[in-house]
């Protein structure tokens, strides 16, 4: 039933152990003390509002890129950021914790 709804809906569902596996990045944006608290192993930390200006970090704009933070706000717009910047392979994984789940 779900996935009825979610195909009439145009909803896709993302494979986010597919993407780690094809070599996603891992884009954790909270800042440096909540990401010393704990972070998906191998994510990168670039805290949302330094984001701009390290975008050299990331040279291939078609590589897989997955945005995480505490809640899914501050990811959402890194995501933005990033498709604002030509990034075309971003997908918004929401929290850390529930993102970890699924890789």
């Amino acid at each position: 039933m779900l996935e009825l709804i979610k195909k009439l809906f145009g909803i896709k569902t993302i494979d986010y152990a597919q993407l780690v596996k094809e070599g996603a990045i891992i884009l954790d944006v909270r800042t440096k003390g909540e990401f010393g608290s704990g972070h998906i192993r191998g994510s990168v930390n670039i805290p949302v509002d330094q984001l701009g200006k390290n975008l050299q970090k990331f040279k291939d704009k078609k590589r897989p890129i997955i945005t995480c933070c505490e809640s899914g706000m501050r990811s959402a717009s890194a995501k933005g950021i990033l498709k604002s910047n030509g990034f075309i392979n971003v997908h918004n994984g929401g929290r850390w914790m529930s993102l970890n789940n699924k890789i």
